[in-house]
């Protein structure tokens, strides 16, 4: 495995539509596992093939430490409900923004084995899945932000 550089704003691959998966080789899942390796790296709970210059219709979540999911070609099947979040992006260092993304989806992809699933998420995990779907499509989280801006840093004395 190896860290992959992360591609930021202003490149222009970030804003193309990528291609569909049409096998899932052994050079697809060490794609994957660099993308993994990377995301750790930066502390990131998603990253999508894009963001390390590669135009394929794939991306890693971990919305929660060691539950780690492939999606290879996703598709957002349902949505239901509205939620605000904050969000990052490793390709929009040191910056968030509040966008408004489902309360609920139901997804399709294929794993890291070329088996097709469907899962179901909500909350964080689903404002996870869609701004890592998104970026498949060339869209990044600040083209639907309101109130961007640094993060605010934890004050003296408070927990983190």
């Amino acid at each position: 495995m190896a860290i992959r550089h992360i591609v930021t704003e202003g490149d222009e691959i970030l804003r193309k539509k990528c291609r569909e998966v049409t096998e899932v080789t052994d050079r697809i899942k060490m794609t994957l596992e660099d993308m993994l390796e990377t995301m750790h790296s930066e502390f990131g709970v998603g990253i999508a093939a894009p963001q390390v210059g590669v135009m394929r219709r794939m991306f890693i979540a971990e919305p929660e430490e060691g539950r780690i999911y492939y999606m290879i070609n996703p598709e957002i099947l349902e949505t239901e409900g509205s939620q605000m979040s904050c969000e990052g992006c490793l390709s929009v260092p040191g910056l968030v923004g509040d966008v408004e993304r489902p309360e609920r989806i139901k997804i399709k992809a294929m794993d890291l084995d070329g088996n097709e699933q469907v899962y179901e998420f909500e909350g964080f995990d689903a404002t996870v899945m869609c701004h890592e779907n998104d970026h498949l499509d060339g869209i990044l989280y600040i083209d639907k932000a309101e109130n961007i801006r640094k993060p605010e840093a934890p004050e003296e004395g408070d927990e983190e």
